[in-house]
């Protein structure tokens, strides 16, 4: 269970390793279908072999950064294989976030080079232009890109071989803190994730992987495709989360498993298609982001889709817990027991002392895929840890049987479909109006989301909703800016002068409780518009393009 000292240095734990098995072994297998463009392992690894020299040979190599701006393509995997053989630390940027947001990421990640898919070059170029004069070298992903022409390195690094304790990914994911951390996943841990997941939910090379969440979360990559190309099976990618196309997709490709958060499995339930959709090929399909709701159980039953319940963290790399299809029924809200390779504990989260038997603590975990650290933040990384021992900042319940359920968190964000909000950051964007003098965020339950954005704000002078909620579109992502909004003369606090956030969620959420659309009647408090149909929902779930074009929390 624990890795070996040594295995963090060890050449076999590098994963360009597995793309030349597999090309060497299964060449002719498909490796991606990329919107009916389909490309085989022999060609994926002859192409990142490929651009790695000319990266090699422009000066990139071990201990560097490449940020990317792309939606989910082979150019993007190509890239990732490229850097993965050169020791060069992959950053998949936010293509939701905005210039100003991907300017401040570019500036704390300080990459050597960044990609650009042409779809998002705009924004890139517009968040570099933001940067400054210090901003990195830029050009287009792809063999119209990258792929052709590789910009000079500023920094010439030398080529060398790749170990497993080298950086492999870094992603950015919003916690506690109003700004985003970049956490750092190294080949090893990446390794043991991989190797975890195919004891617990095993892919064979028969497999046909459906990957729908964008690839700037790490599920995109940890959660079923790199253990796909692992062992050889075909991945289907899919740029946008369309409920209808899903489901074709499904049908006319033998999708046999796949990954998604719950918001975009009750809108693929909810499609008009659903009920006449041949959905038997599929044997596994995973949930993550939060957990099942009993409804959600039930509709995928009576569709005959098995469900498996899955928690993680990015610092994990993801994979925690599990609960297989057979056992979600008899454990409904429950997350399950922890992977391969993984030891979870319970600290009771006043003393740290550890929880035995049935019990309710802060949920810790310990393994070899927990991440290698925080980019370029030492302290906080420190924090993180306890003799080994991450903490999540999310209390969990174990039962007699040894199954988890998450009972609250500790740490202050929301989940919503899918997404991560920190409050302090949504706040920070708020109180930056000049008419706001102090406001507070927090998430209210959903029925589509799961959770939505609640804003209770505090104005010098009258101002609608609608110009706060503008204001906040100019600085955050669309999915950060809340669905609800409320003037109040004050906010109340704790006896020791502390914002009582537990007040206003119950208050919030006994208005909202629910609530997936239209306005709520409340004076001084406006909700954002009718977000009824399953076809306005899908353009803000994760996988979508167009994440501007209907707000969440």
């Amino acid at each position: 269970m624990t890795q070996p000292d040594t295995f963090g240095r060890h050449e076999d734990a590098t994963l360009a390793r597995w793309l030349a098995d597999r090309a060497t072994v299964d060449g002719r297998r498909i490796a991606i279908d990329d919107r009916g463009v389909l490309i085989d392992y022999a060609t994926l690894h002859h192409r990142a072999s490929a651009l790695a020299d000319r990266l090699a040979a422009g000066g990139y190599g071990a201990g560097g950064r490449i940020a990317t701006l792309s939606g989910n393509s082979a150019d993007h995997v190509v890239a990732f294989f490229a850097c993965a053989s050169l020791g060069i630390a992959f950053m998949p940027l936010s293509w939701r976030l905005t210039p100003t947001e991907l300017a401040a990421l570019i500036r704390r990640s300080n990459p050597d080079l960044v990609l650009l898919e042409e779809e998002y070059a705009s924004v890139g170029h517009e968040a570099l232009r933001q940067r400054g004069l210090d901003a990195p070298e830029a050009t287009g992903l792809g063999p119209a890109g990258v792929e052709t022409e590789v910009p000079p390195a500023r920094t010439q690094r030398t080529r060398r071989s790749v170990v497993g304790e080298d950086p492999l990914l870094v992603i950015f994911t919003s916690g506690s803190e109003a700004e985003p951390k970049g956490v750092v996943l190294t080949h090893a841990n990446c390794f043991w994730n991989n190797l975890a997941l195919s004891r617990a939910l095993p892919i064979a090379a028969s497999d046909v992987v459906l990957a729908m969440l964008p690839q700037h979360h790490v599920a995109a990559w940890n959660v079923q495709p790199l253990l796909a190309w692992w062992v050889g099976a075909t991945v289907v990618m899919e740029r946008t989360f369309q409920p209808d196309r899903i489901l074709q997709l499904v049908q006319e490709r033998g999708v046999t498993t796949m990954m998604g958060v719950p918001t975009q499995y009750r809108l693929l339930f909810d499609a008009a298609d659903a009920a006449a959709a041949d959905l038997r090929s599929l044997t596994t399909v995973v949930v993550g982001g939060a957990t099942i709701a009993a409804t959600l159980a039930q509709d995928a039953a009576a569709l005959g889709v098995p469900l498996t319940q899955g928690y993680g963290l990015t610092e994990a790399g993801p994979n925690v817990l599990f609960l297989r299809h057979e056992e979600l029924m008899k454990h409904p809200g429950s997350v399950g027991r922890p992977y391969p390779t993984v030891e979870t504990a319970l600290m009771d989260p006043e003393s740290g002392l550890p929880l035995d038997g049935v019990a309710t603590g802060e949920l810790w975990v310990r393994g070899p895929s927990l991440f290698a650290g925080y980019l370029d933040d030492e302290a906080t990384t420190a924090w993180a840890f306890r003799d080994g021992w991450m903490r999540t900042g999310d209390l969990a319940h174990r039962d007699a049987d040894g199954i988890h359920r998450i009972v609250d968190r500790l740490k202050n964000i929301y989940v919503s479909g899918g997404e991560n909000v920190a409050p302090a950051e949504v706040e920070a964007a708020l109180e930056a109006h000049p008419l706001v003098t102090r406001a507070c965020v927090v998430g209210v339950p959903d029925r589509v989301w799961g959770e939505r954005g609640f804003a209770f704000v505090v104005a010098d002078k009258p101002l609608s909703p609608d110009e706060l909620r503008a204001h906040a579109r100019s600085i955050l992502a669309g999915f950060k800016v809340p669905a609800h909004v409320e003037f109040v003369d004050e906010l109340p606090e704790t006896v020791i002068g502390k914002l009582d956030r537990l007040r206003l969620r119950r208050e919030a959420a006994d208005g909202v409780v629910g609530y997936s659309g239209g306005s709520r009647s409340s004076r001084g408090s406006e909700s954002s518009g009718d977000l009824g149909t399953s076809a306005a929902c899908a353009s803000a779930v994760p996988g979508s393009v167009d994440s501007e074009e209907v707000d969440r929390g």
